[in-house]
Parts: structure tokens; sequence; C-alpha cells
């Protein structure tokens, strides 16, 4: 199934699964006030750069993607739900 009905196709022994490795994330890394962990640090940077201002150019650039990717994802959710097919029927277009 594709979509939005393909999450009530998934059996409770995958969503126990999927918990238990969110769960494992979660409990891994030491997340109290005042430790790394607590400020989202993790020990590993994605983006980096000497300079700041390309530094910072680079995590507005994330921020920016990161918020386009949200917005196309809740529209294909919207026409999922609106239409039963996330990708539209292409014959409509042609």
């Amino acid at each position: 199934p594709n979509g939005l009905a393909a999450v009530s196709k998934v059996p409770a022994a995958g969503w126990m699964q999927i918990l238990a490795y969110m769960s494992f994330c979660e409990a891994s890394v030491d997340q109290s006030a005042g430790t790394p962990g607590g400020t989202g640090d993790l020990g590993f940077k994605v983006l980096t750069a000497e300079d700041p201002v390309q530094k910072t150019r680079k995590l507005n650039s994330e921020l920016a993607n990161g918020r386009l990717a949200m917005m196309a994802i809740m529209g294909m959710f919207f026409q999922d739900g609106l239409t039963g097919s996330a990708w539209g029927d292409w014959a409509l277009y042609t």
C-alpha cells in the first residue's frame, strides 16, 4: 500500500521495534541538564566551517531546506488524504 494506508499495514511487532529503537536512542546518551547531550551536542558536527559567516549561511540553508521538506511532506499527506494517492494520477495531467 502507498501513502497513509501503509501505516495501518505495519504489524504490532514492527511498531514495537520502532518504539524500542527510539527508546534506545533516547536512553543511550546522558541528556541531563549541564551535559553536552542536554544541549543537543551528541559528539559530532555535520555542518562545520572556519568562517563564522559561512557557518551561519550553511546553518540557515539547512533550516530553510528542512522547512521546505516539512511543507512538501505535509502537502503529500494532504493530497493522499484527499485523493487516496500521494502522487496523483498522471493520466489526468497528460
